[in-house]
């Protein structure tokens, strides 16, 4: 399996072509919208609804984006659609939704986040879900996780999607409240090949890792996160096949 072109064409727009002065929130329909005008690939975060929905939304808690209390799981999918992010007139997509929006034109690249806590084994709901929705959208899709057990079971629940980890430096203070240990075992990026992974996606800032590089010349196609300014793209381009971008015209 290897990544489609379509993914090392064009720049990812993190969490869509979001501005929050023009009213486009992160992850949102207005968002979605904009990266697809311009052309660019777009990287969207996946959250579970409580009942089985997958949401396009980063954080676990609502508050950032919404300014309510509480979790995105202790909600419907109706419930959250309904949810005015903050700074915009949205609320928080489905993925069905984006799909709809996307239907094919860009590349998607998709981060079902983390609902183990610990970024251990206890996955499944959100990866069977993700799965289910994305049965039988034709267009340039692929999945990623910081979780190699999200990969492994999105292995067994989709084999045909394209799928990555999303990897980094793993300094511990910044992943509490995840094992020092864990933290450890997967700053090396031992799971690549047990998940039948295709590409990274990388932390900026830690491409020079050897281990990156061992990756990309067995033929791992390298993207990276997160780009905000033409000088950090060009230092990332040294490495990384494509960048994930924010916050300026990549």
């Amino acid at each position: 399996m290897t990544l489609p072109p379509a993914f090392l064409s064009r720049p990812i727009a993190h969490r869509g072509l979001h501005d929050r002065a023009q009213g486009r929130i992160e992850n949102s329909r207005a968002a979605v919208r904009a990266a697809v005008a311009a052309g660019y690939g777009i990287e969207i975060d996946l959250q579970l609804s409580a009942d089985g929905v997958p949401m396009v939304f980063h954080d676990e808690a609502l508050a950032r984006l919404t300014g309510r209390p509480g979790l995105v799981a202790e909600h419907d999918a109706a419930s959250l659609g309904a949810m005015t992010l903050l700074g915009g007139d949205d609320g928080i997509p489905t993925l069905a939704e984006v799909l709809g929006i996307v239907a094919g034109k860009v590349a998607l690249l998709i981060e079902v986040k983390d609902q183990d806590g610990l970024l251990g084994p206890d996955v499944g709901a959100l990866e069977q879900a993700t799965a289910g929705t994305l049965a039988g959208y034709a267009g340039p899709v692929a999945v990623m996780s910081f979780n190699p057990h999200s990969m492994a079971a999105m292995a067994r629940l989709a084999p045909a999607i394209p799928r990555g980890l999303t990897t980094s430096a793993y300094r511990p203070s910044d992943w509490s409240p995840v094992p020092d240990a864990t933290c450890d075992r997967l700053r090396e990026i031992p799971d690549y090949a047990a998940t039948g992974s295709c590409f990274i996606s990388h932390e900026a800032l830690d491409l020079a890792r050897p281990r990156v590089a061992a990756l990309k010349t067995a033929g791992a196609a390298v993207l990276c996160w997160t780009i905000r300014s033409a000088a950090a793209e060009a230092r990332a381009r040294a490495v990384a096949d494509n960048v994930t971008f924010e916050g300026y015209a990549a």
